[in-house]
């Protein structure tokens, strides 16, 4: 019976000993760990982390269209407004089509959607020597898939600041 309540006071010591980690001494004087990490910076005016953070980078087209809907449009002027308030940053268009369809026609329809774009921001104002445009065609993917969601996604062009 001694043996048996021993083992019982034994095993619930040792699963108390395990249950609880190290206690760590409270820091009162704000500069111990996670001080850094709890001031978050701001991007840098006219940096490609500040157009995300300020503009939409991309725009979606409907199946085999290069057309800019009400949507895309909006986003696209957000896109003018903050290249007209930096106007020495170049930008490249990427043009993008979803998995169907062959390579090439792809290409072709990734770079009418990049010009599209192009187009629309050189009539807002955005001088053409600063936007460049390059078409992935089916090359690369947003979101891998063989639905309508990914293909939804990857028929797009994508605006990015050059560093």
């Amino acid at each position: 019976m001694k043996i048996r309540v021993l083992s019982v006071v034994a095993a619930s010591l040792l699963v108390a000993a395990c249950s609880s980690g190290p206690q760590e001494s409270a820091d009162t004087s704000g500069a111990g760990k996670g001080a850094a990490s709890s001031s978050v910076t701001a991007p840098v005016p006219g940096s490609p982390e500040h157009f995300l953070a300020n503009a939409k980078d991309r725009v979606f087209f409907a199946l085999d269209r290069s057309d800019l809907d009400e949507s895309a449009v909006k986003s696209l002027m957000g896109q003018a407004a903050w290249l007209k308030t930096y106007p020495n940053t170049k930008i490249t268009i990427e043009g993008h089509a979803d998995e169907r369809g062959t390579r090439e026609y792809n290409l072709a329809l990734g770079e009418r959607r990049a010009n599209a774009v192009k187009n629309f921001l050189q009539a807002q104002g955005v001088a053409a020597a600063r936007i460049t445009t390059v078409s992935y065609g089916k090359e690369r993917p947003a979101v891998m898939g063989s639905n309508e969601y990914a293909w939804s996604q990857n028929r797009r062009a994508v605006t990015v600041v050059q560093k």
